[in-house]
């Protein structure tokens, strides 16, 4: 059985992983940065299906609690296994010339820098040489990496195209420490990110234009996202796996 730690656990896509590793039988560990009844609810469903989970709060943009948070899924669940880099935000759909400077800070600073100090920490923890069992590090970021989000928010876009850069770059780092490093790249997908950039309906606006001709559901990024934590995907490293519906 695996343990895991997973940012951003109490809703959307992280939620979804959290559930189905605990299907498996798996420890997690669910962090949150405000909301902490959502993953308390997620714990005790975790804890039902036959795993093991601890809520911990933490914003993964600061680097005592990104250290804390660590600390503490080891000392509630043990050494750790694996690490869902989840945890990210969006603005409302602008033009960059419209944007403050205080909006393209918050974004990079959750999206850039909290996925590098949660990957940092996963190096440290996960890494053979320094003790680790090895493992696996997934980074959750968004095929707007590729197509940019014009008038919507390329400040989003550029921050999931370092979290892919990351993964690219790291997985050669930590490939010989036994640690595998690869991103999701999950396209439009019905979550609640959507109302929390000022657009409720984007979901099934956007999701309409696939070739599916729907959304995604967060339950099915969680399938990539758990499969690349284990075993079964034990020779996939440094690979960006879009779940986009053929977007």
């Amino acid at each position: 059985m695996k343990t895991i730690l997973i940012t951003g656990a109490s809703r959307g896509i992280g939620r979804s992983a959290a559930l189905l590793a605990g299907e498996r039988g798996w420890s997690v560990g669910v962090n949150y940065t405000q909301n902490r009844s959502a993953a308390d609810e997620v714990v005790d469903l975790v804890t039902r299906s036959g795993g093991r989970a601890v809520a911990i709060q933490g914003d993964v943009a600061v680097e005592n609690d990104v250290v804390a948070m660590f600390d503490r899924v080891e000392q509630a669940l043990g050494p750790l296994d694996g690490v869902v880099a989840n945890a990210g935000i969006v603005g409302p759909p602008q033009a960059l010339a419209d944007m403050s400077g205080e909006r393209m800070r918050r974004m990079f600073e959750v999206n850039v820098l909290g996925a590098y100090l949660c990957a940092r920490e996963a190096a440290r923890r996960l890494s053979k040489s320094r003790g680790g069992r090895g493992g696996s590090l997934v980074l959750v970021s968004s095929i707007a990496a590729r197509f940019g989000s014009p008038f919507e928010y390329v400040d989003y876009a550029g921050s999931k195209a370092a979290v892919d850069t990351l993964a690219l770059g790291l997985s050669k780092e930590l490939g010989a420490e036994g640690v595998r490093v690869n991103s999701v790249r999950p396209g439009v997908t019905e979550t609640d990110i959507h109302a929390s950039g000022g657009q409720p309906d984007r979901a099934q606006r956007v999701g309409a234009t696939t070739p599916f001709g729907r959304a995604g559901r967060p339950e099915e990024i969680a399938e990539a996202i758990v499969w690349l934590l284990s075993d079964a995907s034990s020779y996939v490293s440094g690979a960006l796996l879009d779940v986009s519906g053929g977007r």
